[in-house]
C-alpha cells in the first residue's frame, strides 16, 4: 500500500498530484515512528537520556501532525501547511542534532531519518500553492 497512491486517488487531486508533498508526508509519517522508537530505546539506556527522549517525542508529535496535514487534499490551508512543513524541518534538525550527540545505533538511525525528513519537508514547501 502506498500513501502516494492514496493521495492520487483523492477526487480533488486528479492530475494535480504533488509528489514532493507526498514524499514529505511519507517521510514525516516514518520519522514520527522512528523518533518514538528512539525515545523508547533511550529510556532503556543506563545513562541520562532525558533530553534526547524529549527531543525525539517532540519531533514525533510534530512529524505526525505534519503528515496528517500533508495528506489532506479537500479544501486548502496553504499557509498553515507551509508553516507546518517548515516547523517539521526545524524540529527534525533539532532532534537530529541531539541524537548525533550519542553513541547509540538507535540514535544514529533516528538522526539519519530526521535529516531525510527535514530535507523532504524543505523541498515540499515551494511546491505548496
Amino acid at each position: 500500500m502506498s500513501i502516494h497512491k492514496m493521495i492520487q486517488l483523492h477526487p480533488d487531486v486528479g492530475d494535480d498530484f504533488n509528489e514532493p508533498l507526498a514524499d514529505a508526508a511519507r517521510h514525516a509519517m516514518f520519522c514520527s515512528l522512528m523518533c518514538t522508537s528512539c525515545a523508547d530505546a533511550c529510556s532503556a539506556e543506563t545513562m541520562d537520556m532525558r533530553q534526547c527522549i524529549r527531543s525525539c517525542l517532540d519531533c514525533a508529535d510534530v512529524c505526525d501532525a505534519t503528515a496528517r496535514l500533508a495528506v489532506r487534499r479537500t479544501g486548502q490551508n496553504i499557509e498553515a501547511l507551509r508553516a507546518m512543513l517548515e516547523t517539521c524541518a526545524n524540529f527534525c534538525d533539532l532532534c537530529a542534532e541531539e541524537c548525533e550527540r550519542h553513541d547509540h545505533d538507535h540514535c544514529r538511525l533516528c538522526a539519519e531519518m530526521c535529516r531525510e525528513c527535514a530535507n523532504d519537508c524543505r523541498k515540499a514547501v515551494p511546491t505548496v500553492q
